[in-house]
């Protein structure tokens, strides 16, 4: 090759060198607050699987990527105050305990009053975030909030209740004292002399051990996470069903200001997640009750007729769901009814029939 011709090569890669567009990866920070500490699952999750598949879609057009702070256990915000501190701006990205907030997020309970229907947390989380996408009113209830609603988290297989003394029948539970985290503490109206206490997560190995309560409603893998066989060594086996607690949202001023590519990452994982976490939960179900036995633990399984009683007793908390909202010109019946028929196409039929005519 001559020297002229060498030339004439490089000119033309200087060229198109200085033709093609440089562009930078943008930085963007995120704040993600939950008052739970990093062992809870949907938090562990949070850090193990939503923050690293965001950061792989980012990475395909690498446009932008995340700097990620994490604050978890209450260094900024309590369990029961993760709403507030998203509202404030206290945190970005937060996971929301939606069972602590029944006046502000009421169309959150649509699976809390509804029991004794759906054991499954991969049909329940899929179902309620559906409704939350097909009708306003659970996006709305988080707008009112100054939040943005990425998705509904279901991290329970379903409820069980575990005592400190033995149990084999709902009824054994009469003048017993049990914790709960919001709507489920109205099951216990059905059973006579029963009272319900209002208690965290957190807050039950303690409750327990002081002998607030005589026994509280939880799940098998909690009860794993937290040592509950050391203080409540009787598993009553209702099953109960699962229930919709966590909803990943994110700060409403904070999201005005992100590109649609992370917006799109960001709504497109948290349901990735939402599926994510139900199924691990309903893996870790039978291992957990292994676990629960391991600890000292025993479990004692409620009969067909038992569960039924126990159904038929509560009051009509799905009718008195659905007026609430339905008085404030929200579609409560509609969406009740909704949902009831998405986990019946899914094969759950409850042992009570908790649609409104």
């Amino acid at each position: 090759m001559t020297v002229v011709s060498k030339g004439l090569v490089l000119s033309t890669l200087m060229a198109g060198l200085l033709a093609t567009p440089s562009f930078a990866t943008e930085t963007i920070k995120a704040v993600v607050i939950d008052g739970y500490p990093a062992r809870a699952l949907w938090v562990k999750e949070f850090s193990n699987f939503f923050i690293p598949e965001v950061d792989k879609k980012l990475a395909e057009t690498g446009n932008y990527e995340m700097d990620w702070q994490e604050s978890y256990g209450g260094s900024i915000v309590k369990p029961k105050g993760v709403l507030e501190g998203i509202k404030l701006g206290l945190g970005d990205i937060g996971i929301v305990t939606t069972i602590f907030h029944s006046s502000k997020l009421p169309s959150q309970a649509i699976s809390a009053v509804t029991p004794f229907v759906a054991a499954d947390s991969r049909v329940v989380a899929q179902a309620v975030d559906e409704i939350a996408k097909e009708f306003p009113t659970m996006q709305e209830e988080f707008a009112t909030q100054n939040q943005v609603y990425l998705a509904t988290g279901v991290v329970l297989d379903t409820y069980q209740v575990f005592t400190k003394e033995p149990a084999s029948s709902h009824t054994d539970l009469a003048g017993r004292k049990i914790a709960g985290g919001g709507m489920n503490l109205r099951y216990l109206e059905g059973i006579d002399g029963a009272a319900g206490v209002r208690g965290g997560l957190t807050d039950y190995y303690n409750m327990l051990q002081t002998g607030l309560v005589d026994g509280a409603m939880l799940w098998p893998e909690a009860a794993k996470t937290f040592k509950i066989a050391e203080v409540a060594p009787y598993m009553l086996q209702s099953d109960s069903g699962a229930v919709n607690s966590k909803t990943i949202t994110v700060n409403a001023d904070y999201w005005k200001t992100l590109p649609d590519e992370v917006k799109t990452a960001l709504q497109e994982v948290a349901v990735m997640y939402r599926d994510h976490v139900a199924s691990i939960a309903m893996d870790r179900a039978a291992a957990s009750r292994e676990a629960y036995v391991a600890a000292g633990g025993t479990i004692v399984k409620l009969s067909d007729a038992d569960r039924k009683a126990w159904a038929e007793a509560i009051p009509d908390i799905a009718a008195e769901w659905a007026a609430v909202l339905n008085d404030k010109g929200q579609p409560g019946t509609e969406m009740l009814n909704t949902y009831l028929g998405k986990l019946e196409a899914a094969g759950f039929t409850g042992v009570r029939n908790w649609e409104v005519n």
